[in-house]
């Protein structure tokens, strides 16, 4: 018999997430390459819940998540992982086919887009340039507790029996004798299935255990904190730029994340941010408000992979039935979790029900 039934490589919020599912029903041991989990993509997110980002594919494992996120069991978290924060999408008049675009695109959705004129714009953006009249407004936009949410997941495996084994890279998996023979850091086990969570690795862990690549590409994003004047009001929405070529929001003590929505393709790396897409973010920001730029007082990078179509991969591998995908999260990976790890946790097990109105086969790694 193996040791365990199911082995995680990961342990950012795809694995911790997962691990908690399914160690109330299985063995689990979770495999983390670093000194401690979520210290690339999760530890470094940009926090939000925004129905539309990522697209109509991706919509309902966010909108599915957003109930456990505004309400958790008393018995993962007590209170929210979520609190209130509103998105504005915004453009100039010659972007105006964008917002119709978005709007054709999830008008059959349920989620709740409403078009916002230059008064609106004002109200909720003080210090907004002229030019920008454009707007759609996301009211259920929500700022998500990232370091909360992995604690609590890592917290409740543990509750299950699960100890996360950091310090041990994978080394070596084998498919051999009907079970995966795998070598992590001082880490030697066996397991019925591996799950690949690897996050920008993910590739590296096909190739590892002998499983073809998928194509899954990481990408560095940028994120800096600025100090503004006037402070940034706590009420202000997080703002989108509708081409993608920026986004910022509110942080403590007035100050300001913002990013130049970045997506410059990198190999998996512990990833490091570029002045050059410091400067660009802050000149985009110069275009939309004309608040004074005091200092960047933190800035930082953080990788985010992606599928060849540039949705999750959550399944089997359609050559090797006992290699689970669980991968290609994007950045939509935190905003996803719950309904994208209940999904896994129903494929790898009978008494996990997947959520409602979610396509496991939009997602199966058979599609490449």
């Amino acid at each position: 018999m193996s040791d365990f039934s199911i082995a995680i490589i990961g342990a950012g919020i795809a694995g911790a997430s997962l691990a908690a599912q399914l160690s109330a029903y299985q063995s689990v041991v979770l495999i983390e390459a670093e000194a401690h989990p979520g210290y690339h993509s999760t530890g470094r997110s940009a926090a939000f819940w925004v129905e539309c980002y990522g697209g109509p594919d991706v919509q309902p494992l966010t909108t599915a998540s957003g109930p456990f996120l505004a309400n958790p069991p008393k018995d993962f978290h007590d209170g929210p992982l979520m609190s209130p924060r509103g998105g504005l999408h915004i453009g100039t008049a010659g972007q105006q086919p964008l917002a119709d675009a978005m709007l054709a695109e999830f008008a059959s959705s349920g989620v709740h887009i409403e078009r916002s004129d230059r008064e609106d714009l004002e109200r909720h953006v003080p210090g907004l340039r002229s030019g920008w009249t454009t707007g759609l407004w996301e009211a259920a936009c929500a700022d998500i507790d990232v370091a909360a949410l992995h604690a609590a997941y890592l917290r409740q495996a543990r509750k299950q029996g699960v100890q996360p084994h950091c310090n041990s890279r994978l080394e070596r998996a084998q498919w051999r004798d009907g079970m995966w023979h795998i070598q992590a850091g001082s880490l030697n086990c066996t397991a019925d299935i591996i799950v690949n969570a690897a996050g920008a690795w993910a590739d590296n862990v096909a190739q590892m255990a002998g499983v073809a690549p998928l194509g899954i590409q990481p990408y560095r994003r940028t994120i800096a904190q600025l100090a503004v004047a006037p402070d940034v009001p706590a009420a202000l929405p997080l703002v989108i730029g509708l081409d993608g070529s920026f986004y910022f929001k509110p942080d403590a003590g007035g100050r300001l994340w913002l990013s130049p929505h970045d997506e410059t393709a990198t190999p998996p790396c512990d990833a490091a941010p570029e002045e050059y897409d410091i400067a660009l973010a802050i000149d985009r920001l110069q275009q939309v408000v004309d608040w004074d730029i005091r200092r960047v007082e933190r800035k930082w990078a953080g990788l985010r992979s992606f599928a060849p179509d540039r949705l999750p991969v959550i399944g089997r591998d359609a050559a090797h039935d006992a290699f689970f995908w669980f991968a290609g999260q994007g950045g939509f990976g935190i905003q996803t979790a719950p309904a994208a790890a209940q999904l896994a946790a129903s494929l790898l097990n009978d008494a996990i029900i997947a959520p409602d109105r979610v396509h496991a086969a939009l997602y199966a790694p058979g599609r490449f």
